[in-house]
């Protein structure tokens, strides 16, 4: 298994993840400034950074691996799950979302495998539309987190807005993988 840099920050971004769900295990009196959400709001920041930097790295540094291609979607994924998860738990987030979102998530990624097991996986290649998605997360997700006005910005309003329209464009780039995959299901049924 390699070792540098882009997948050290892979491997921060999944031991972040504990420290995000630890944080609403504090007690209550702990919390009640507001800090808990704050500090919960940046490390979901921190490891978005941390997911665009360490594929730009491995890139640029020519470190990418098999290993890292594998780690760094799984990373991103225990990511979003457990800050869904959290939100869920806290009522800022609704369950069909929710469902929709990691549902998705769990579907594309087994297409995926199984893509790449028949040798097809460029046809289920990243489009602009995962793309959009994953922005539309990874902003609506620290808003809900930190749920604070910031400037007379309701970060409320703003993440609430932004995760329904990462759940539409959930739906829209699943059917549109599973159409690109569809004649290789077809095929092999």
């Amino acid at each position: 298994m390699p070792f540098n840099i882009p997948i050290a920050l892979t491997w921060l971004r999944i031991a972040m993840i504990p420290l995000l769900v630890g944080l609403f295990y504090l007690p209550e009196a702990w919390t009640a400034s507001g800090w808990r959400d704050c500090v919960a709001a940046l490390a979901f920041i921190v490891a978005a950074v941390t997911d665009w930097f360490d594929g730009y790295l491995a890139r640029r540094w020519n470190q990418t691996s098999a290993f890292g291609a594998f780690l760094d979607p799984v990373a991103d994924k225990l990511m979003v799950v457990a800050a869904l998860l959290i939100l869920l738990n806290l009522g800022r987030v609704d369950l069909l979302i929710a469902l929709v979102i990691i549902g998705r998530e769990l579907t594309i990624s087994a297409l995926r495998e199984w893509m790449a097991k028949i040798g097809a996986s460029s046809s289920v290649a990243v489009h602009w539309l995962g793309k959009f998605k994953t922005a539309a997360q990874m902003v609506a997700i620290p808003c809900l987190l930190y749920w604070q006005p910031i400037e007379g910005v309701s970060t409320r309003l703003v993440g609430s807005i932004l995760i329904v329209v990462a759940a539409i464009l959930t739906v829209w780039s699943m059917c549109y993988y599973l159409k690109k995959a569809w004649p290789e299901i077809q095929r092999r049924s």
